[in-house]
């Protein structure tokens, strides 16, 4: 897929909620519009799973679903995956696909999740609430 965005499931929930202070959605929003943003299929799932609020908020996350594009699990990201929970084994199973989604994808993971995601060398993390 080559350089671009991956959008973690937080940073989906807060630009979605316009929970995000006004510097973070405008950085999410120009990732988004320069169509070179994604989501993994954890995140999908993680997001489709979420206790939502009303059915309106349910369909305004399907439809953001449907408009981004979602990057699948591959066998070269499962092996990515394992190398980086034996590396780092306290990293959440799904933060850990998520990771080795955008190492494998060679993408900027957009994220507010510093704990998990700053420690894995040759990740490129950002932070939008940093801007």
């Amino acid at each position: 897929m080559g350089s671009g965005f991956l959008l973690d499931t937080n940073i989906v929930i807060y630009f979605l909620d316009a929970k995000l202070p006004v510097s973070a959605r405008d950085y999410v929003q120009a990732a988004l519009e320069s169509d070179m943003a994604c989501i993994s299929v954890i995140s999908k799932m993680e997001l489709l799973g979420w206790n939502f609020s009303s059915q309106e908020d349910e369909q305004k996350a399907r439809q953001f679903i449907k408009d981004i594009y979602v990057l699948d699990l591959t066998d070269e990201i499962v092996e990515k995956t394992i190398e980086l929970r034996k590396q780092w084994p306290k990293t959440k199973l799904p933060d850990a696909i998520i990771a080795a989604t955008a190492l494998i994808h060679n993408l900027s993971l957009l994220s507010i999740n510093n704990p998990d995601f700053s420690k894995i060398s040759g990740l490129n993390f950002v932070n939008p609430l940093d801007f």
